[in-house]
């Protein structure tokens, strides 16, 4: 499969996957504020990966046990939206690549100010 074909694809399938997640009833799922940020579908179709995050606090091993009961109504609504030959296994995947650089960030803000401290320490040294 052409490497545009495959990317258009997965940008098809985060997109609806992400407007199908608002409509699971679910509530395990229903009350969490999901993120679709990428999907991965394989080259022949018959599977796909979708990567999502989450905002806030959840339980993560309800959270996945509601997506997990939810896939047979994501695929049937994937099947009706997207002109597919064959709609594929979904699995869900947390990515925590948001949590880890909301961390880094806090760290790098934290050796700044630690930083622009030891400046103004020496500048009152000198003086």
């Amino acid at each position: 499969m052409a490497k545009y074909r495959k990317n258009k694809i997965d940008g098809a399938f985060t997109e609806e996957c992400a407007r199908i997640i608002r409509e699971v009833k679910d509530p395990r799922v229903a009350g969490v504020m999901i993120t679709v940020m990428n999907s991965d579908v394989s080259a022949d179709l018959k599977f796909a990966k979708v990567y999502y995050s989450v905002l806030g606090e959840c339980d993560e091993k309800e959270l996945s046990r509601g997506l997990k009961s939810a896939v047979p109504f994501i695929r049937s609504q994937l099947a009706q939206r997207l002109n597919l030959r064959i709609t594929p296994k979904i699995t869900f995947v947390r990515d925590e690549g948001v949590k880890h650089g909301a961390e880094i960030s806090a760290l790098l803000k934290s050796i700044e100010a630690d930083l622009v401290d030891d400046d103004e320490d020496a500048e009152e040294d000198d003086e």
